[in-house]
């Protein structure tokens, strides 16, 4: 299957659903795995999957010979290979897994599909759902607009990683994983443990402050970047320690005038959690 696509998470009543965009097919490929936690709600999707695709080979069902593999994030943070299916193949795999949800997929679908096509007309349309879905999932106006602007920052970031001849996915993470050592004193994969988080997105769960140190820690990377014109992933590396450290610095300083740690375990799913107790 195709590599050149762009890595994206979307959701469903709440739940992220894994999706990568082929440029060339101009087509959605969401992740199998995820679409049958879902609809299924089962705590084994993979299990699940793997019966199914017994039974379908049984049936003599060409299925199961749509299904593709992409690099997608997991949930200890590192790019794995995981079954995927075009809106097509998904429609069909629906049919085959009863649950009550099928017609709201269904329809989300082909939602999905339509506002691709908007956003590629017109990019602040994608901006602006954006806005929306983080408001209607309780985020402060002042929140949202921090988080906003590090995903252009972010983005910055991936595109001078790519000029420099970086791969999306193990390259991306590497990286990412120096800025966020250097600036945090923790790993990647530590700082979502520390929150608490799976597959849920660290950014997301960041507060105000942390995500300000993150966007410091990536701005100055980049700057770096285009200062010492770096190429290979080795430059690159030491580029994101030193850009790193510039926002590490940062926090040290202001924890040392707080009094307390920047670096938190709160998250906005315990937020949210809390809220639910106190209407129920």
């Amino acid at each position: 299957m195709e590599k050149n696509t762009k890595n994206k998470i979307t959701l469903f009543e709440n739940k992220e659903i894994r999706r990568h965009w082929n440029t060339e097919k101009e087509e959605w490929y969401f992740s199998v795995i995820d679409i049958i936690e879902v609809l299924t709600k089962t705590d084994r999707p993979r299990k699940y999957w793997d019966d199914l695709k017994r039974k379908l080979i049984q049936e003599g069902s060409e299925l199961s010979e749509k299904i593709g593999q992409l690099k997608m994030i997991a949930e200890d943070g590192k790019s794995r290979e995981t079954d995927v299916a075009d809106t097509k193949t998904v429609l069909r795999l629906i049919q085959s897994i009863p649950s009550p949800k099928a017609e709201p997929f269904k329809l989300w679908l082909a939602r999905v599909g339509y506002e691709r096509l908007e956003e590629t007309a017109d990019p602040e349309i994608g901006i602006n759902r954006a806005l929306k879905t983080y408001l209607k999932k309780g985020y402060s106006q002042n929140w949202i607009n921090q988080r906003l602007k590090s995903i252009e920052i972010r983005k910055l970031l991936t595109d001078e990683w790519e000029n420099r001849g970086v791969k999306e996915g193990i390259g991306f993470a590497i990286l990412t994983d120096e800025i966020t050592k250097a600036w945090t004193g923790l790993t990647t994969k530590q700082y979502k443990n520390l929150k608490g988080l799976k597959k849920e997105s660290l950014r997301d769960n960041m507060t105000n402050l942390e995500l300000v140190l993150n966007m410091l820690a990536e701005t100055a990377t980049t700057e770096i970047h285009k200062k010492k014109e770096s190429q290979g992933i080795s430059k690159l590396k030491s580029d994101a320690r030193a850009g790193g450290n510039i926002a590490g610095g940062a926090r040290k300083k202001l924890e040392k005038k707080l009094g307390n740690s920047i670096i938190t375990k709160n998250n906005f799913l315990e937020k949210e959690n809390k809220l639910k107790r106190v209407k129920n």
